[in-house]
């Protein structure tokens, strides 16, 4: 079957945006031509009928720029005051953003304690359930002021993927700084090699995906996009990894054009999100 096929009637969307891909490189100001873009195209899919999540970073980025903060803090306090601030006018940009389209967004903030606790997690659920009855987008992000485990080893890379599998979604397509997954680093080797498609994670897969964040303003790497790849085909769900330069890349996914790296959903029986919530 090729993507034209497999991606035909997916319906239920999750966009994961990192800081990277929302910020101007050399000033770490907001793209706000990139983030009107998404907007753009999250607006289209959702006149087409479909049920979209963005799971969105860029809370800390912004916060710091508000704040004047040069350098990425590593006081635990720090971090979560600028994401308190970043947060606030992130959301305010997205609503002013997608109300130009007559879209209205939601916000909702995300623990790793919310998801282990089983009531937590089904209200979660029946939350989004309710959102997409009402035709909202819902823009994710982990709760960076209170959750200190997250804000120093999570990353929404992760976070995205539980949210696929919390709302059974469809696709995840992970929006990056790169093209998809290589053999190895194209930023260092420019011999790296392109993968197109993964059938199945394995231990060497995972191995090569053990790099360091690409810029400074992101949490993840490629080993968290591999990661949550893992946690996202075992629950059933397609993952696509694409550079997210061009946000209209979502549409060449949706539409099966061999963009980015396509990670084969292959449902575990024996799937349990609480056990990949505590591995990782």
């Amino acid at each position: 079957m090729d993507r034209k096929d497999r991606f035909y009637g997916k319906r239920r969307i999750v966009v994961k945006i990192g800081s990277s891909s929302l910020t101007h490189k050399y000033t770490g100001y907001l793209n706000l031509n990139k983030v009107e873009r998404l907007a753009r195209v999250l607006c289209d899919l959702r006149n087409q009928g479909m049920e979209v999540v963005l799971v969105s970073s860029g809370a800390g980025a912004v916060g710091r720029k508000t704040m004047g903060v040069l350098e990425r803090p590593s006081e635990i306090s720090v971090k979560q005051a600028l994401a308190a601030v970043g947060q606030a006018r992130l959301m305010m940009t997205y609503q002013r953003i997608f109300s130009e389209y007559n879209q209205v967004v939601a916000q909702i903030l995300m623990t790793k304690t919310t998801m282990l606790n089983d009531e937590s997690r089904r209200n979660a659920r029946n939350t989004f359930d309710e959102l997409f009855k009402m035709g909202v987008i819902p823009i994710v992000n982990e709760n960076d002021t209170v959750a200190t485990h997250e804000i120093e080893f999570g990353d929404n890379d992760r976070l995205s993927a539980i949210v696929a599998a919390v709302i059974h979604a469809d696709l995840l397509i992970l929006l990056s700084d790169i093209d998809g997954l290589y053999d190895d680093d194209p930023r260092v080797n420019p011999q790296a090699r392109f993968i197109p498609e993964v059938a199945e994670i394995t231990d060497d897969l995972r191995e090569m995906g053990k790099s360091s964040a690409g810029s400074s303003v992101g949490t993840g790497g490629m080993s968290a996009k591999i990661v949550a790849a893992r946690m996202a085909t075992d629950a059933g769900i397609d993952m696509v990894i694409t550079n997210g330069d061009d946000v209209e890349n979502i549409y060449r996914v949706l539409d099966g054009d061999p963009v980015g790296t396509l990670f084969l959903a292959h449902k575990n029986k024996n799937f349990d999100l609480i056990e990949y919530l505590t591995a990782y």
